[in-house]
């Protein structure tokens, strides 16, 4: 989408609302190449055009890519009217991009979600059919053995008699009081991993996810802190598919 109206732009990037916006270019706040808008429906290249509101550049991104850390107790969803969600975590430009997380971590989970606007890559991202893998970090009440890897492999059987895809467990550390593992599975069914081990009589009590295809979690992210993608970890995501 490389033209646009500048009012649909700026609205677009949260610099207000289209009559906001509006007022805003009669103001003589947005220029356009130098020169001063007039029309609110003038038609900009979003790719060689040179845009400034109120003296700041605009670089305008059909689509964002945002790496969160998801923190416990924050859910992923768009909007609640009761529950803080992880969109409440990013500033209000970004908020009105309508940005969507992709997929969805547990309420009590912890870490990796991609947040963005391009609903055609998160489409591809979560179809079983691409298999793209999710690893998690969990720890377990209880002794994780060798019986629990070839369950896991083989898919597991759910309380509501799903059967899971085969899914991988690697094992960390392993006592009678508590297992560390990795998982990686391919699908994402409501409280998967918690249901999985529970059919094996066992209980998660910690779970984040440490990556989604080739994205990896930036360790340098605090839970509720967030950044955009790079180029390259854009593209090596898409790989993925």
């Amino acid at each position: 989408m490389a033209k646009m109206r500048i009012d649909k732009l700026l609205s677009n990037i949260g610099i207000g609302t289209r009559k906001e916006v509006k007022k805003f270019i009669k103001e003589g706040l947005v220029l356009v190449n130098g020169n001063t808008v007039k029309d609110a429906g003038l038609i900009v290249d979003t790719e060689s055009d040179e845009i400034l509101f109120d003296g700041e550049k605009i670089n305008y991104k059909e689509f964002i890519y945002i790496m969160i850390n998801k923190p416990k107790g924050v859910i992923s969803a768009t909007y609640d009217e009761v529950e803080k969600t992880v969109i409440d975590l990013l500033p209000q430009e970004l908020k009105a991009r309508n940005p969507f997380p992709v997929g969805r971590l547990d309420k009590d989970t912890e870490g990796l979600l991609l947040i963005t606007n391009d609903g055609d890559l998160a489409h591809q991202l979560l179809s079983p059919k691409k298999n793209v893998i999710k690893k998690y970090y969990a720890e377990i009440l209880g002794f994780v053995n060798e019986s629990d890897i070839k369950a896991f492999n083989e898919g597991i059987i759910l309380e509501d008699g799903y059967k899971t895809l085969p899914a991988n467990l690697e094992i960390l550390f392993s006592s009678s009081d508590v297992s560390k593992v990795y998982v990686y599975i391919r699908e994402g069914k409501y409280h998967q991993i918690k249901r999985m081990f529970e059919s094996v009589g066992k209980k998660v009590i910690y779970l984040k996810r440490l990556a989604m295809g080739n994205l990896t979690l930036d360790e340098n992210l605090k839970p509720g802190e967030w950044r955009e993608l790079s180029e390259k970890e854009l593209s090596f995501l898409k790989k993925s598919i």
